[in-house]
């Protein structure tokens, strides 16, 4: 069974950074993609950013220049690397693994950004 346990989520004034984590746990294909995604109150889930397993890395353009998404050695941890925050960042950040078909989210981390 894949987990995805995430941290980092936090309180935060505007302009300040933050370092979202995303471990997953069990069978990890060599094929994978992992993603952060975010729901801010009343609206969709939207996606932030995405790693492939080669290490291609892209970002939405409303986070391009501020938000930076890796791997850490064991490639089974993702990042998401949060500089120069806004209040509209405000959102539940979920870690998300396409697991070669088979999707799995994190429970979610709570980033709040205000003064």
């Amino acid at each position: 069974q894949v987990q995805l346990v995430e941290s980092g989520g936090g309180l935060v004034q505007p302009g300040g950074s933050l370092t979202l984590s995303c471990a997953a746990s069990g069978y990890i294909f060599a094929i994978n993609t992992m993603a952060w995604y975010r729901q801010a109150p009343g609206k969709q889930r939207e996606l932030v950013a995405l790693i492939y397993n080669t290490g291609v890395a892209n970002v939405v353009n409303s986070v391009k220049g501020r938000f930076a998404i890796s791997r850490g050695n064991a490639k089974n941890t993702v990042y998401l690397q949060m500089n120069s925050l806004k209040p509209e960042d405000t959102a539940v950040y979920y870690c998300n693994l396409d697991n070669s078909g088979e999707n799995y989210w994190g429970q979610g981390t709570q980033v709040t950004v205000s003064s």
